[in-house]
């Protein structure tokens, strides 16, 4: 896998007489992590959606690399062998009988020979840390198993850029840890990672990049920075990381606070 840049520009989205995105511009960050936060109904599973090539815009237009995506079958697989997306509820994706199934039918599907369909699933499998699970069956398997699951369905079809819809929501703290430790190794294995969520604190601590939307419009800058904004961040209807409340309690500057190590050494240079 390589990096390759993945765009949108102009993106208008609505549903009936509601507009959900606005002429939304994104530039994905090639091997970086991007986190994308906003309010419940903010549209940004709508846009993840969008850049997957599972939803067309209204207008505006997809591009990997410079090129256009187009929505007809051609253009979507190949489209789908660059950016894959992986919902919030695996079950959404998840339908073969055991794990080894559901992960070897996107390369089965693309006509590739049966060893190179074991060595992408065996390689998929062993990225997330489930290759012990290849022979169970999906019913047997915790939510945060089929979380994985899915991922590796996604990683299969090895794509330069993977979208993931919140993560880590409904797991437990140890789940949240096995997720973390997934994500890091998706980013050793080059691929790019994007990641709605409203996990504030886990999105200042994980992504290189935030891009916050708000009114249908998309704001992108550094972690620290624009979870630092208190306008912004509070026209999203989000709270600031903690982190960074008591940053500017104490009168920190947010831009050097990305956790709570920096925080205590900002602290300690603050004396």
């Amino acid at each position: 896998m390589s990096h390759r840049e993945l765009s949108g520009s102009g993106l208008v989205v609505g549903y009936g007489d509601r507009e959900v995105l606005h002429g939304v511009d994104l530039v994905v960050p090639k091997g970086r992590r991007l986190a994308l936060l906003g309010a419940n109904g903010s549209g940004k599973t709508t846009l993840l959606r969008v850049l997957s090539g599972a939803i067309e815009p209204g207008a505006g237009q997809v591009a990997v690399d410079g090129v256009k995506l187009v929505h007809n079958r051609a253009g979507l697989r190949a489209h789908r062998e660059a950016v894959q997306f992986v919902a919030q509820d695996p079950d959404d994706q998840l339908f073969a009988a055991d794990v080894f199934r559901d992960v070897s039918f996107g390369p089965i599907n693309l006509g590739l020979p049966d060893e190179q369909v074991r060595e992408r699933v065996a390689h998929a499998l062993e990225v997330l840390s489930i290759t012990d699970l290849a022979d169970r069956p999906i019913h047997e398997l915790s939510y945060g198993q089929r979380k994985r699951v899915a991922m590796a369905g996604a990683m299969a079809m090895q794509p330069c850029v993977l979208l993931m819809d919140e993560p880590t929501a409904g797991l437990d703290p140890q789940g949240v840890n096995e997720m973390v430790d997934a994500l890091a190794q998706l980013q050793a294995d080059h691929t790019t990672v994007v990641i709605s969520t409203h996990e504030v604190d886990f999105a200042l601590g994980w992504a290189d990049a935030v891009a916050i939307l708000v009114d249908g419009r998309l704001h992108l800058g550094e972690p620290a920075t624009m979870l630092g904004d208190a306008d912004l961040v509070a026209r999203a209807r989000l709270r600031q990381p903690v982190v960074l409340q008591v940053a500017g309690r104490l009168g920190l500057p947010s831009a050097s606070v990305t956790g709570v190590d920096a925080l205590v050494d900002a602290i300690g240079a603050h004396r």
